[in-house]
């Protein structure tokens, strides 16, 4: 068993001269960075006074969900046979806010479409998306559930 450790350094940008001394006098804007990359823009989802314009916490969890299920998932497929010459996902995540002013996500739904090279592929790309889900590190570390509704062709 391997373990690795991943880095991000966050830093918040929405000071806009009090600090945090009023709740509607700062902003949620802030940065992702990690070393080497580009720097991401984040904020609060726009409900919650964030930007709209930059990314949500919310956002990244589906998307980190979505990813992880790709990459897993074309992993599969390659070493199986598959050959997948597209691929892409809308994937949607439903949060429930609780009385307390906390909440959670209730769950996931990816929608991966995926398109193979040849109909006889078709069986096998669906029935990889079962194992690439059993798999995915970011699945496996959530407490909610991923479903997943895949649609798989071929490109005429």
């Amino acid at each position: 068993m391997s373990n690795h450790l991943y880095k991000a350094t966050i830093t918040w940008t929405g000071n806009t001269g009090k600090g945090t001394s009023d709740y509607r006098g700062y902003e949620r804007s802030h940065t992702i960075s990690a070393v080497g990359k580009p720097d991401i823009l984040g904020s609060s989802d726009p409900v919650f006074r964030g930007d709209k314009t930059r990314y949500n916490p919310e956002e990244f969890l589906v998307a980190s969900l979505s990813t992880c299920h790709m990459l897993q998932y074309l992993h599969l497929c390659s070493v199986s046979g598959v050959m997948v010459i597209d691929y892409t996902d809308e994937a949607v995540g439903s949060l429930v806010e609780t009385p307390d002013g906390g909440g959670h996500f209730k769950e996931v739904i990816l929608y991966p479409k995926v398109v193979v090279s040849d109909a006889s592929m078709i069986e096998k790309a669906i029935e990889l998306h079962h194992n690439a889900h059993k798999v995915c590190f970011i699945a496996n570390s959530c407490n909610f559930p991923i479903l997943h509704q895949p649609t798989c062709y071929v490109r005429n």
